[in-house]
């Protein structure tokens, strides 16, 4: 089987660039299933470790660049007839649809929630590269220092309720992919962040805070930091009842709860976390669930019986109440 993506930039990412390394990911891991991979994308791209070919993109035109010979395309945004009709396609999309907003029935998402927010069933858990996470659990675990692992800019991640639970707890904070700018002796600011230093983090820390207010299509951090053992503590909303099982984190209905968390020390097992984490959400497990949906796809079959269309009648960003 001959696959080709689409992607705009640098693969993988020479920072955190959740969608990019998701997508090296499965490149090597089809790549190790037979599948031979073809990404159109940017020059600064590299694939020479995961054994796919790069086809750098010239212009803006992808179109142009597709191998004759691929069985199948690999999209991560709607495409238009012009492909559909030409090509077996597959999408993903990372992201939450605008109000109303129509989708390719061969369109896969995030998780099951994800999904449904957009009237679908068809859904792919990301996966990481367990490889590129080493266990190193911290061996002693107080309670007392937390992370913050998301765009801190973007109010829906809700760095603010985090800050609030830490300071008011007297616990410790520390953000990474933004800064902060409270100025408090229990917030830590590293701004944007390496693959090293987040590892370096996530093996410091006792838990990862996740009380996101819009609805989570999937949360790769969540799962980083249970490759380290380290248990999330998280919002009711989108994907995260999924991600979060009993032993492996928390789910708080709202401020109150969340702080409470912060507060209480909990006894989790680190590996039973990682366990948990390397067996539902690895880069194998996910590259094999696409796998079967490209099978289907290649067969003529459409993987939703009609088009998906966002259901929310609001934009994906007005704040859920926490």
């Amino acid at each position: 089987m001959k696959v080709c993506f689409v992607h705009s930039r640098p693969i993988p990412p020479s920072t955190y660039g959740g969608t990019e390394r998701i997508l090296y990911w499965l490149i090597k891991e089809l790549t190790l299933l037979g599948v031979e991979c073809f990404l159109i994308g940017h020059k600064d791209s590299d694939l020479s470790m995961v054994g796919g070919t790069l086809i750098v993109q010239t212009d803006a035109d992808w179109r142009k660049h597709i191998p004759t010979n691929i069985d199948l395309l690999h999209l991560f945004l709607t495409p238009d007839s012009s492909i559909t009709d030409q090509y077996a396609t597959v999408v993903t999309i990372h992201g939450n649809g605008r109000p109303d907003e129509v989708f390719s029935q061969n369109t896969l998402f995030l998780s099951e929630k994800h999904a449904a927010n957009h009237g679908s069933t068809a859904f792919v858990y990301n996966g990481i590269d367990f490889e590129d996470y080493p266990y190193a659990p911290k061996k002693i675990r107080d309670w007392s220092n937390f992370m913050f692992l998301a765009k801190a800019s973007w109010k829906v991640k809700n760095l603010s309720h985090c800050i609030k639970a830490c300071r008011s707890n007297r616990k410790h904070l520390h953000v990474a992919g933004g800064v902060s700018y409270f100025p408090s002796r229990f917030v830590h600011n590293y701004g944007m962040i390496g693959q090293e230093k987040k590892l370096e983090l996530l093996r410091s820390i006792d838990g990862l805070l996740f009380p996101v207010r819009w609805h989570e299509p999937f949360g790769v951090a969540v799962i980083e930091a249970m490759s380290q053992g380290v248990p999330v503590v998280g919002s009711p909303y989108g994907s995260l009842p999924e991600l979060i099982s009993e032993g492996s984190g928390l789910i708080c209905e709202n401020l109150s709860q969340f702080k409470e968390a912060i507060k209480n020390n909990h006894k989790f097992d680190p590996d039973f976390i990682r366990d948990y984490a390397e067996t539902n959400f690895s880069s194998v497990v996910m590259a094999k669930n696409y796998l079967e949906y490209y099978k289907k796809a290649l067969r003529g079959e459409k993987i939703n019986q009609s088009q998906p269309v966002t259901k929310s009648k609001n934009s994906a960003e007005k704040l859920l109440v926490f």
